[in-house]
């Protein structure tokens, strides 16, 4: 009866994969999926349609060759806002000399006095005693005249800058949309390849994650939405982003440029405990292992980084260049899960049921309460596993939720279902097809401790709970648990 498959090992925390050039090899993009891939990002900024079709082709490939259920998320490019490029090629920014950003010069004219701009209305979201950073920070102006079309700037922290680098100005007020044309048509791409995941780049409002929304919708598309926390704006209306979003993800390039590096350790935390308390999941973003680009090993200090997100609840954890341009995307993928694991043996965060109890929080439907319970008895008893026979995902998101250290298999015909708990933490997809089982209660029982013993997730006489709906099909419809002995007798 069950199709064969390869289930995860018990790594709780997810890894997401950003694919590119060093990925590109089928036999290298097998082997991060090996070393513990879970998502694999396509990032819109970069390249063509056709580039992320042929990209998403291999990677769906790679899954099925592995056997290995892989969730994929495509990253709209948003409105970065970036300068144009140098007729001569990168340029040498020195302190205290005076350069021109201008919205009307041609895009390949820039020198060390000029460049142009890619956004024309940058102007107008300037002021003289403004602060722009270049190149994620690490190129500081100082505002001191505006026109129409130019920003004439002096230098306070100079360097080398190259085509197309980004430009924030400090403390945010970038008026620019969080869609753009070209993120249309990459969301009407999301919507035909059945996407799992779409991640709104610089959002501001809880508008902007509507808009998306409903232009995935429009197209038909079902994939939940990400949220990436990046500009100032977002942390003034962090609640309500979090709300109107399915995920949330801490960006923290653009972000620390936006809000100053010594706010986003603080600013990361919170964003992590507003997502779990708000019953969102979440994704730590961002230079995690970026030394990897170039070294086999990673630093201590990102070991650190990795281990403390994992302790503080992430879901996710995310690589980008470390595995899309790097030397050693596969060491990489395996340097993060190794970390996660050993910082998953000193977990810190408390269960979400504690929290709910002493604050005296009622439940907000039949899943919520389940979860809870079962969250509850899986901290109180020897457990070997939670299994969830599930629709569209939504107990065993409950679930990952109210954190216990006992396994929740989501069991699903649904391939869609499976690839989407991919991201949540301490859930992992499991095929199975109700509709292939015999009426009978102790048919179904038997059916679903021979898959569990199939694939060695328990042994014979092991407890396990099993959470289900009595109308069979229908999502949202989990209203019982029940504790079992696993035998086949």
């Amino acid at each position: 009866m069950a199709e064969e498959q390869t289930v995860p090992q018990l790594r709780r925390t997810k890894i997401v994969v950003t694919v590119g050039p060093a990925t590109d090899d089928p036999e290298v993009l097998k082997e991060v999926m090996r070393a513990g891939a879970d998502v694999v990002r396509l990032n819109a900024s970069h390249g063509t349609l056709e580039d992320r079709l042929r990209r998403l082709e291999m990677v769906r490939a790679a899954a099925r060759e592995t056997d290995r259920t892989v969730g994929v998320l495509l990253d709209l490019g948003g409105p970065k806002i970036r300068i144009e490029g140098f007729k001569d090629g990168p340029v040498k920014l020195t302190e205290g000399a005076h350069f021109r950003l201008d919205t009307h010069l041609d895009p390949h004219a820039g020198t060390s006095r000029v460049v142009g701009v890619a956004y024309k209305d940058l102007p107008r979201d300037v002021a003289v005693g403004d602060t722009l950073l270049l190149n994620d920070g690490h190129i500081v102006l100082d505002v001191e005249r505006v026109t129409a079309t130019t920003i004439d700037t002096r230098v306070r922290v100079g360097g080398e800058l190259s085509d197309r680098k980004g430009v924030n100005r400090q403390g945010g007020g970038i008026s620019a949309p969080a869609l753009s044309e070209r993120d249309f048509e990459d969301i009407r791409f999301a919507a035909a390849h059945d996407i799992d995941f779409l991640a709104v780049s610089f959002a501001r409002s809880a508008a902007d994650i509507r808009q998306a929304r409903a232009a995935l919708t429009s197209a038909g598309g079902v994939a939940r939405i990400i949220a990436k926390i990046e500009r100032h704006e977002a942390i003034d209306n962090l609640g309500e982003i979090i709300d109107a979003s399915d995920v949330v993800m801490v960006a923290r390039g653009d972000l620390g440029v936006e809000m100053g590096y010594a706010e986003l350790t603080g600013l990361q935390k919170t964003i992590i405990q507003e997502s779990r308390t708000r019953n969102r999941v979440v994704i730590t973003a961002t230079q995690m292992m970026e030394s990897m680009i170039h070294n086999p090993v990673p630093t201590r200090a990102e070991v650190s980084d990795v281990a403390n997100a994992v302790m503080d609840g992430t879901d996710a954890v995310m690589l980008s260049a470390e595995t899309a341009t790097g030397h050693y995307p596969v060491k990489a993928v395996a340097a993060m899960a190794q970390v996660i694991e050993g910082a998953e043996k000193y977990q810190l965060m408390h269960p979400r049921w504690r929290q709910r109890a002493a604050e005296g929080l009622q439940f907000r439907g039949t899943e919520e309460a389940i979860a809870m319970a079962v969250t509850y008895i899986a901290n109180h008893m020897k457990l070997r596993a939670v299994v969830a026979l599930t629709e569209s995902g939504a107990t065993p998101l409950w679930m990952s939720r109210m954190r216990s250290d006992i396994p929740v298999y989501a069991f699903t015909q649904h391939e869609s279902t499976r690839r989407r708990v991919t991201l949540y933490r301490g859930v992992y997809p499991v095929v199975f097809d109700q509709a292939k089982v015999g009426s009978s209660t102790a048919e179904l029982y038997r059916a679903l401790f021979t898959r569990l013993l199939e694939l060695k997730l328990v042994d014979m006489h092991d407890l396990v709970i099993l959470t289900k709906g009595e109308a069979f099909g229908v999502a949202g419809g989990t209203n019982s648990m029940q504790i079992l002995k696993v035998a086949l007798d």
